[in-house]
């Protein structure tokens, strides 16, 4: 009979916490397991863990809260280790179209296989390789395999791209959610939830990019300007580049989320019979803003961040 090992995380010293778990996970054979409690959601080891180690692990909740937290850490065995939805549009983004119409999030949500969200979403898996396949053969740009950019060039492509769109549009899409909310919110009542989720979405993304621009892609330049001119290792005050960059992913995460909540209010963007003018540029303006989001998301998750932690062991 199969026991499985438990490590009460609340007895740990805080500073040891996380390094004990990396070793006990370390230690694992392929497809052995243990489960840690815990008193608060681990959900930053879960990203810490995917960084540094890679999609080589399953992560169940066994117990979901409020007080006590229980998951089951699982190393997957070989046939396991299937490419993530993430791996595969970085290496092709033409590829996002497909998953796009199919509804499965290839940004924020990147991080999962095609198996594991069709099986959440009730999706024929076999529908979408099908779709994927015909892609197979097919030219890419050149100009946007974003795979072969420099670092730190890609680090201000994001910067000067999706960075001041946000900063270009968050404003006034949040004016015009306000206005929609005053005029129709009597006979539409979810125009109020779209306002405030939106509110939320522009002030956690402009924080978000602050702390980008002026903490984690220096550092990533600095990294690049390394690799080509060779020199020492900058010391960081956040340690490892793994750190800031599960924070960043986890932030990723919740604006996906948001969008999808958005998404559920408005039936997909689907505008009521009654709607004005205010009302159509509103909801073309979100989903146009969802949708350099994912692209935004994609560059960093999918392709800048891996990226970067590799070059940091390089370097090391």
């Amino acid at each position: 009979m199969e026991t499985t090992d438990y490590l009460d995380v609340t007895l740990i010293e805080p500073r040891l916490k996380h390094p004990t778990i990396f070793q006990k996970f370390d230690s694992l054979s392929s497809g052995a397991s243990f489960v840690i409690n815990n008193d608060h959601d681990p959900k930053p080891l879960y990203y810490q863990l995917l960084a540094e180690r890679g999609q080589v692990f399953l992560w169940e909740y066994l117990a979901d809260g409020p007080e006590i937290w229980k998951v089951k850490i699982t190393r997957k065995t070989a046939n396991q280790e299937e490419e993530t939805i993430g791996q595969i549009v970085a290496k092709d983004y033409r590829k996002a179209q497909v998953f796009k119409k199919f509804g499965i999030d290839f940004c924020c949500g990147g991080k999962k296989t095609i198996a594991e969200v069709c099986e959440k979403k009730g999706i024929n898996v076999a529908d979408v390789e099908q779709q994927l396949l015909l892609i197979k053969g097919e030219d890419v740009d050149s100009e946007k395999d974003f795979q072969k950019w420099d670092l730190g060039f890609l680090s201000d492509y994001i910067i000067n791209t999706h960075h001041q769109y946000v900063k270009d549009n968050t404003a006034f899409i949040n004016e015009l959610a306000q206005k929609v909310a005053r005029v129709h919110g009597d006979r539409h009542p979810e125009a109020f939830l779209v306002a405030e989720v939106f509110d939320r979405i522009g002030k956690v993304l402009t924080l978000h990019m602050m702390k980008e621009e002026k903490i984690l892609f220096p550092h990533i330049k600095e990294l690049a300007n390394i690799k080509k001119t060779g020199g020492l290792l900058p010391a960081a005050e956040f340690g490892k580049i793994s750190t800031p960059i599960h924070l960043m992913e986890s932030e990723h995460e919740q604006a996906g989320d948001d969008f999808e909540t958005i998404r559920d209010l408005t039936a997909n963007y689907r505008l009521p019979a009654d709607a004005c003018s205010s009302y159509t540029i509103l909801y073309k303006m979100l989903e146009e803003y969802e949708n350099d989001l994912h692209r935004h998301v994609h560059l960093e998750n999918n392709i800048l961040f891996p990226k970067a932690i590799e070059l940091e062991k390089e370097l090391s």
